[in-house]
């Protein structure tokens, strides 16, 4: 399950967000940088306010990249007994020698290399971090100008990441400015930890102190390993790990058409030999059914996210060439029927450059209970539209 890591500056932060609800308690001085640290007095006191209820993180600090500097103040902060250091890896031709600095210690201690979106990471170090054998690997933005961490990569360029450390063993956390809208669009990823400060204070300024209600917020947004038979308010896509089903919505409340229009994307694409090696302009159209579970949506807590769509369309499109319209739409009717909450997709696909007209397909594929139900009224499931310009004609391919 992905945790909440809720950056505080001390003890009483600290407690707000244990209230709030937070899987990790991350230590660090907003005011001092990305990773500014706080002095080891104030993480000494955290971790007795603390004390052992959640896991304890603390940031290093935005230090220069020198081996000597980098490893005698992570071995102060790892003596405080803190359960995770996370150590900034800035551009510098001695990042390996820091990681190579710190590979006894993270021996015995939990280390988090942080890379930096903004700052066109290497992603080569993370081979170098699970070599010397640090815990995990995270991303977050080194300049706090506004802009957030999907601001700088996109969500293809993200699953690379969280997939590369997997594969290297290491755990892996987002941070970056994220809100709340970000959560929906993340949580597909699977990362081990998603880390917010701006979001939990007063009006997303991350120098300003946490609020209870805004960690609240940002807690409901996250699936948690909550004990069965809790009740939750939340509606997202990992919502099965609470038991959430669509039996269980109050069937009078009906469903929202969830819609993405005339999305047009690069797409390598084509079944012939003249459209492979080079993309095609590809124009994708979805409408999704999607129960309500609430007469009046207040937050993200209670909508289905357009942007999932989109992001999705994305990161199946960065995977390669598609042979066929319709694979492709299968993928994506695929993809957002994963949320549990979704009843039926329609999905068109459209081939922008073969003609005066586009040429693609549309498909519509439902819930397997509600397919079910569709056949034994009907007789027969609804069949794919072909299409050119206007009217139906021929293969899609």
């Amino acid at each position: 399950m992905t945790k909440m890591l809720a950056s505080v500056n001390g003890g009483d932060e600290a407690e707000i967000a244990l209230a709030g609800g937070a899987d990790i308690v991350d230590l660090k001085d907003p005011a001092a940088g990305a990773l500014g640290a706080v002095a080891i007095d104030v993480i000494r006191q955290t971790m007795g306010t603390v004390a052992g209820r959640k896991p304890v993180s603390a940031v290093a600090g935005d230090l220069p990249m020198e081996p000597d500097t980098i490893r005698a103040k992570v071995e102060e902060i790892a003596a405080t007994g803190v359960d995770y250091v996370k150590i900034g890896f800035f551009p510098s031709a001695d990042a390996v020698a820091c990681a190579e600095a710190l590979a006894s210690l993270a021996a015995r201690t939990r280390l988090i290399g942080v890379l930096f979106a903004d700052l066109q990471p290497d992603l080569g170090l993370l081979a170098v971090l699970a070599r010397h054998g640090f815990h995990g690997a995270m991303l977050d933005t080194a300049k706090k100008d506004g802009r957030r961490l999907l601001d700088h990569l996109p969500p293809d360029q993200l699953h690379g990441f969280v997939d590369e450390c997997r594969e290297l063993g290491l755990k892996v956390g987002l941070a970056g400015s994220l809100e709340a809208p970000d959560i929906p669009r993340l949580l597909p990823m699977l990362p081990d930890f998603l880390g917010f400060r701006g979001a939990l204070c007063d009006q997303s300024q991350r120098e300003g102190a946490i609020e209870l209600e805004a960690v609240r917020q940002i807690r409901e947004l996250i699936p948690d390993e909550r004990p069965a038979g809790t009740a939750s308010s939340v509606d997202y896509r990992l919502l099965a790990a609470r038991g959430y089903s669509p039996g269980a919505v109050d069937p009078s409340l009906g469903t929202d058409k969830i819609f993405v229009r005339d999305f047009v994307l690069p797409v390598q694409i084509g079944a012939y030999s003249f459209e492979h090696g080079h993309t095609q302009k590809v124009r994708f159209d979805v409408v999704a059914d999607v129960l309500r579970v609430t007469h009046a949506p207040e937050d993200m807590r209670h909508v289905f996210s357009y942007d999932i769509i989109m992001d999705g369309i994305r990161t199946i499109v960065a995977r390669g060439h598609v042979q066929l319209s319709e694979a492709l739409a299968e993928q994506v009717a695929a993809l957002v029927l994963e949320d549990p909450r979704v009843m039926q997709v329609r999905v068109r696909v459209e081939k922008l450059e073969l003609g005066p007209g586009g040429v693609g397909v549309e498909i519509e594929r439902k819930r397997a209970s509600e397919q079910a139900h569709s056949a034994r009224h009907h007789g027969i499931a609804p069949a794919d539209s072909l299409f050119y310009g206007g009217g139906q004609k021929g293969s899609s391919s």
